[in-house]
């Protein structure tokens, strides 16, 4: 009851800042948008919808990134934060409270993105769900990061991390806008060491029927998404510790 009603509190904080919220799951749409009308433009196919729109679905995680850091990161640099830490909540329910509303927000940014998609031709069929509920790990991973972000830096930090160096890595090392095998060498293998391109493998193979081929990549997105929020909950509980949150 307790991590519910902080989820709800952080829910009310998330609703508030209608700008970002607007921005977040517009940007995405509108990279989309551009993508495929340059697609229309070009004789050869270089974003075929297929493969671009989970694509632009991992990308546009990134943001929820970004709002959860700022979340954590506002909290712990205002009062607020002094007077969570007289509650019961533990690190494990700090951290759970600021998941819960993020989690149906990332969900709700993907049915947008592959909804946008279906009119940009995508054919609809049961798949698209499948590949939702396959990019919910990297859902959890990019949620993760911002926690761990916001846990460690400042709110004006967290905008370069998670706002300018998160976006770069997840647009440039994925795979969305090119195969990292055509630049080959230490730039693909940096790539295949991330999350970020074997996200987009596991969503554009289930939207593609590829069941076989899913869970390789999708296991490396579940193991860093575990790593980042056990470092998350350990490093905030050793902050709580230390009365340094």
């Amino acid at each position: 009851m307790k991590t519910a009603a902080f989820a709800l509190r952080n829910t009310k904080e998330l609703v508030r800042d209608r700008l970002n919220l607007v921005f977040g799951i517009g940007f995405p749409i509108v990279l989309l948008l551009l993508l495929s009308l340059i697609q229309s433009n070009v004789p050869v196919e270089l974003f075929a919808i297929g493969q671009l729109a989970p694509g632009i679905a991992v990308f546009g995680l990134s943001f929820i990134s970004l709002f959860s850091g700022f979340l954590i990161a506002k909290d712990r640099t205002s009062s607020f934060m002094l007077r969570l830490l007289t509650s019961p909540l533990t690190a494990r329910g700090f951290l759970a409270g600021y998941t819960l509303p993020l989690l149906p927000l990332a969900v709700a940014q993907m049915c947008v993105c592959f909804g946008a998609a279906l009119l940009l031709g995508l054919s609809f069929n049961a798949n698209i769900l499948l590949a939702i509920l396959v990019l919910l790990p990297a859902a959890l991973l990019y949620i993760g990061i911002g926690l761990l972000c916001g846990t460690l830096f400042t709110d004006k930090q967290v905008g370069g991390v998670c706002g300018a160096l998160l976006t770069n890595l997840s647009a440039w090392l994925s795979g969305t806008w090119f195969d990292t095998k055509l630049v080959g060498g230490m730039f693909q293998r940096i790539a295949d060491l991330l999350p970020f391109s074997h996200a987009v493998n596991a969503g554009r193979y289930a939207l593609a029927g590829e069941f076989s081929r899913i869970l390789p990549d999708l296991g490396w997105v579940i193991g860093y998404a575990v790593v980042v929020f056990g470092i998350a909950v350990a490093v905030f509980h050793h902050r709580m510790r230390s009365g340094n949150v």
